[in-house]
């Protein structure tokens, strides 16, 4: 592991990680869609993959241990199976993909996601353990491609007419076994270079005060006020980080000697 420079992409990253620490501690979601775009745009794609997954890790054991106890495992299992599966597609297309275009491809994709998960669609087709594995292959290429494995998987769930504490426990179970696949195939992938490492250990405690931050706060607001300022800040993200701003960002780390 090599400690990075704090300059200003660094300061710049740390400033996002904690609002997507305070935006998952609020809503349960929003990780990947807020810092994908922006960390994409300071280090590259693969980069910022690999320093959500460290990020994101650690940090949600407290909140995943209990709802290990609750989640319905035979839900969970087989959309485990699709993101297993199809997870390493997403790293190929990380991988060998040109950078600006996997740029543009990521915000995109945020974006789509944002409208799914803000219009509240659900999936009303049959449901079996084919779909639901298609349902978590859908999930695995988009994680593998940019760590935002839940807009998929929370349309599906949310249709089934579960209870919303079941739904959040089947949640971050998955997304919980999410990061044992996560770790295995970015570090087969040779993603964990060891600058990113260092930054994503870095960033982690930001995080981590983040989360403390958006549990502390959450109850001072209606749930509906905490999903638009979420749904806000992730489209903010996505905007900034696309590649039409690099001038935006480079004039700034300019101003500042960076």
């Amino acid at each position: 592991m090599t400690i990075p420079a704090i300059d200003i992409a660094a300061l710049t990253l740390f400033a996002v990680v904690l609002v997507a620490g305070v935006a998952r501690g609020l809503s349960g979601f929003g990780t990947g869609m807020i810092v994908a775009p922006v960390a994409g745009a300071l280090y590259g794609p693969k980069a910022a993959l690999a320093i959500i997954v460290i990020i994101d890790s650690l940090p949600a054991i407290p909140v995943t241990l209990p709802a290990l106890r609750i989640a319905r495992w035979r839900e969970v299992l087989p959309v485990a199976l699709g993101m297993l599966l199809l997870f390493p597609a997403g790293v190929y297309l990380l991988s060998a993909g040109d950078a600006g275009v996997l740029r543009w491809l990521i915000s995109i994709s945020i974006f789509a996601c944002v409208v799914v998960l803000y219009a509240g669609w659900r999936w009303r087709g049959p449901r079996n353990p084919a779909v639901s594995i298609g349902v978590g292959g859908v999930a695995g290429v988009l994680s593998g491609l940019a760590s935002i494995p839940g807009p998929a998987v929370i349309a599906y769930w949310m249709a089934g007419g579960l209870p919303a504490v079941i739904v959040r426990a089947n949640l971050l179970t998955l997304f919980f076994l999410g990061e044992f696949v996560s770790i295995g195939n970015l570090w087969f992938a040779g993603l964990f270079e060891p600058g990113v490492v260092g930054m994503g250990v870095m960033a982690a405690p930001v995080y981590f005060a983040g989360i403390l931050a958006g549990w502390w706060a959450f109850g001072l607001a209606s749930e509906n006020a905490y999903r638009l300022v979420t749904f806000g800040l992730i489209v903010l993200s996505a905007l900034l980080a696309l590649p039409v701003f690099d001038r935006l960002f480079q004039g700034i780390a300019a101003a500042f000697g960076g």
